[in-house]
């Protein structure tokens, strides 16, 4: 007799359950803020649901699909061309199934191609972040946009920020919804020691996770903590990223004598990762608006958060909505690095770091999944 595997017993207990189409161009395996939020997505709402998702093909996939409750269809080829295939290989789904009960999408350009009459077939969702939406009225981009998303029966911002940006951008105040990011309960699997020896006995212990570009607020940062040193000079400040920036920050540091505050990795295991961030007195990233590039939410503050962690921000775009200024952490103007130093001089006094990090690490409990995924299941009404 053949043993059913996990994934088919759980196709026959929502084999009566229609089906959410889920279209990407971020998932994991590849590794960044959007693919974890829309798998995060695609893995709870499938616990109430059968999800199939269209995403692009990247390298592993096939080991991260096969491990997963729901099914993945990967589109390969090129990237111009993916678009093109993808949008045809979710037509001729739609063609071939009449229990699809919604379409959600990552990006407005990954409904751009779909026909008006299959987005309008069900419910469909989008969802914007800030960046991808921030194009100059009246811009080829901009009406790109709004054409893509008048095919839209609803539209999830990210954050309060998000939404009156898109308002702004001439996007249908009536069809905006504001779902911030999710994020689980708390990973248990940390490793408390192996991250305390890398902090290494330092007061206090600081810690960034992000991309590391401009627009994080880092360069303002690293000025900041040259003065902050003169108080403090047994700090650690941990990186944790790559990007663009890296070379950049690397020689600021160095010019700043400051290589024995500051560790960069490019990259650390999930229990690494969240170990570091759990015994960490705080967590950093002022973000600032550079160009269009905008932080429309900031997941990390509320990865953060829920190790107890407070945060640093930015008042630049979203961050607002998860760091509550002088409750669950503090808000600054990353453009200017005193403002950044008086943040850093104020969650230290009277450890204060404390006190914020147990309301941010109630305050998160407000956005975990189980709640989250609710509000997406209310606009589908299953």
């Amino acid at each position: 007799m053949v043993q059913k595997t996990n994934i088919q017993v759980w196709d026959v207990i929502l084999s009566g359950n229609k089906v959410i189409i889920i279209t990407t161009r971020n998932f994991l395996p590849e590794m960044g803020g959007m693919q974890i939020l829309m798998s995060d997505i695609a893995k709870h709402l499938s616990k109430h649901s059968k999800v199939k998702v269209f995403a692009e093909d990247i390298k592993n996939a096939h080991e991260f699909d096969k491990n997963q409750k729901y099914e993945i269809q990967r589109i390969k080829g090129f990237k111009f061309i993916r678009k093109f295939r993808k949008a045809n290989q979710i037509q001729d789904y739609f063609n071939q199934n009449k229990n699809i009960s919604a379409l959600i999408s990552d990006h407005w350009k990954s409904i751009e191609k779909l026909s008006k009459n299959i987005c309008q077939s069900v419910p469909t969702i989008c969802l914007i972040h800030g960046k991808e939406i921030n194009h100059p009225n009246g811009s080829p981009l901009n009406i790109r946009m709004k054409n893509s998303l008048s095919k839209t029966k609803y539209i999830i911002a990210n954050s309060e920020f998000t939404k009156n940006l898109a308002i702004e951008k001439g996007i249908q105040e009536e069809k905006i919804k504001i779902i911030n990011p999710g994020t689980d309960n708390i990973d248990e699997d940390c490793d408390e020691s192996a991250a305390l020896e890398i902090y290494n006995n330092a007061n206090p212990k600081i810690i960034t996770v992000c991309r590391l570009e401009k627009r994080k607020g880092l360069e303002q940062t690293l000025l900041a903590l040259k003065n902050f040193e003169a108080r403090y000079e047994n700090f650690r400040f941990i990186i944790i990223g790559d990007g663009e920036e890296k070379q950049n920050l690397q020689k600021q540091v160095e010019n700043l004598n400051l290589n024995k505050n500051i560790i960069f990795l490019s990259e650390a295991s999930l229990k690494l990762k969240n170990s570091l961030i759990k015994t960490a007195d705080f967590f950093i990233m002022p973000s600032i608006q550079v160009g269009k590039s905008i932080e429309g939410f900031g997941i990390s503050f509320l990865e953060a958060a829920k190790y107890g962690t407070p945060s640093i921000g930015g008042k630049a775009g979203g961050a607002a909505d998860i760091i509550k200024h002088n409750e669950t952490g503090l808000l600054c103007d990353g453009e200017k690095y005193d403002e950044i130093y008086n943040c850093l001089i104020n969650i230290m006094e009277n450890n204060k770091f404390e006190s914020m990090g147990d309301k941010a690490k109630k305050f998160s409990e407000e956005f975990f999944w189980d709640k989250q995924i609710k509000k997406y299941l209310d606009l589908i009404q299953i």
